[in-house]
C-alpha cells in the first residue's frame, strides 16, 4: 500500500513513518510547515537526512498563510468574543485533515497521522472513529469535528500503542525525533501564554473587551470588576483575584452586559448545554440507548441523553457536571469508544 504519512518531527508521528515501513508499505513522509521556524530549531533538515537514510522521500508543504487565516484568527476572534477556542479541534478539521490531506493525495492512497486514534469496522456504524488505547494521550476528542468520510480515508497506527511503549520502540531501533521534546499546548503560542499573544494581537488590532463588573449569582450585586472577559473561562477558581469569605468560581459570562458572574462551588454544577456546528459521524438512528459525552479533554465521558434538532445538539447530563466553556468542542461516545458526533458548544 502507498501510504503519505504526516511527521511533524516529534516521536509520534516519526514512529508511524517508521512502524508502517517495517509493515512492508511504501510511505512517503509529508511535513507541513504551519509557523515559520524559530532561527535554529527548524526539524526540517534534520528530518530529511533521517528520511534520506531510510530512503524515504520527505515532501515539505508550505500552509503558514492557510493556517493563520482558518485557525490563529479565529482563535483570536473567539476569545474577544468571551469564548474558550479549542484550536487543536479546528486545526484537525481545517489543516491536518482538511488542506494536508488533500496535499497528501498527490503521494498515496492513503494517510496516516500520529494521533492517538483509530478507525475501525463497526458492524451497525460502518467504519467509524473510536478512542485510542491509551487513556491518557487519547485524541479521539479533538477528532470529532473532522467529517467521517475524511477519516475513512486515513490510518492511525498509533491506535493501540502507550506513549512509554513507542518511546522504548524507537530507542530500541536507533531513532531519535528530529524534535525529542512534547510539543507545547497550543503550537503557535510562545510558552502557551495566550494572554500574551492576544495583548500583542490587541496592539495590531484585535477588539478585546475591556473591564467590567462582576455579579455575585444569587446576592444579584456586584462585588468586584473583572480584568476583560477574555481572561476568563467557565469554571475557573485560580487567578480571579476576588477577595471573598469562600472560594469562587466563574459561572458564566454574560456578553452584552460584560459582566461576568461569578458564584461559591456549590452553584457551579449544571445539568445541560447545547452545542452547534454539528459534525454527525454515525447517523442518529443507529446510535444505541446509552450515551456519553466529553465537553473537556481532561475529562472521561460522562452518561448524558442527546437529541438532535437539525444542525444543534442538546446534550443533558444524567448528574451535574462544571460548566462548560462556549467554544469548547462536545463528543458524543458510545460505550465502546466509538465517536457518535461532535459539536462547539455555546
Amino acid at each position: 500500500m502507498n501510504i503519505t504519512v504526516a511527521i511533524s518531527g516529534g516521536a509520534d508521528s516519526l514512529f508511524a513513518l517508521l512502524y508502517l515501513k517495517e509493515q512492508g508499505h511504501s510511505v512517503t513522509a509529508l511535513h507541513a510547515r504551519f509557523l515559520p521556524s524559530p532561527p535554529g530549531v527548524d526539524p526540517v533538515p534534520a528530518m530529511k537526512e533521517l528520511c534520506r537514510s531510510i530512503g524515504v522521500p520527505l515532501r515539505v508543504v508550505d500552509l503558514a498563510e492557510p493556517f493563520r487565516r482558518f485557525v490563529m484568527e479565529p482563535f483570536a476572534l473567539a476569545h474577544a468574543a468571551a469564548r474558550t477556542p479549542n484550536p487543536c479541534a479546528i486545526c484537525n478539521r481545517a489543516m491536518k485533515f482538511g488542506l494536508l490531506l488533500n496535499a497528501a493525495a498527490a503521494y498515496g492512497e492513503t494517510y496516516a497521522t500520529g494521533h492517538y486514534a483509530s478507525m475501525e469496522e463497526h458492524p451497525v456504524y460502518g467504519r467509524s472513529l473510536r478512542a485510542g488505547k491509551d487513556a491518557a494521550k487519547d485524541q479521539s476528542y479533538f477528532l470529532a469535528l473532522v467529517p467521517v468520510e475524511r477519516l475513512r480515508r486515513c490510518l492511525f497506527p498509533l491506535a493501540p500503542w502507550k506513549k512509554p511503549d513507542i518511546r522504548a520502540w524507537l530507542t530500541d531501533h536507533g531513532h531519535t525525533p528530529p524534535l525529542p521534546s512534547e510539543s507545547q499546548e497550543i503550537c503557535f503560542i510562545p510558552g502557551d501564554d495566550h494572554y500574551a499573544w492576544l495583548e500583542a494581537r490587541q496592539k495590531e488590532g484585535l477588539n478585546l473587551p475591556g473591564p467590567g463588573p462582576v455579579l455575585l449569582a444569587g446576592e444579584n450585586k456586584i462585588i468586584a470588576r473583572h480584568r476583560g472577559l477574555w481572561q476568563y473561562t467557565e469554571g475557573q477558581r485560580r487567578g480571579l483575584r476576588i477577595a471573598w469569605k469562600e472560594p469562587l468560581y466563574v459561572l458564566k459570562r454574560l456578553r452584552e452586559e460584560n459582566t461576568l458572574v461569578v458564584g461559591p462551588k456549590h452553584v457551579l454544577p449544571v445539568t445541560s448545554c447545547s452545542a452547534g456546528e454539528l459534525n454527525l459521524m454515525v447517523a442518529p438512528h443507529l446510535w444505541p440507548e446509552k450515551l456519553f459525552v466529553r465537553v473537556r479533554y481532561h475529562q472521561a465521558p460522562v452518561p448524558a441523553d442527546v437529541t438532535i434538532n437539525e444542525d444543534r445538539m442538546h446534550i443533558a447530563f444524567a448528574s451535574p457536571q462544571q460548566p462548560p466553556a462556549p467554544g469548547q468542542v462536545a463528543a458524543v461516545y458510545d460505550g465502546e469508544g466509538f465517536v457518535l458526533a461532535g459539536g462547539v458548544l455555546d
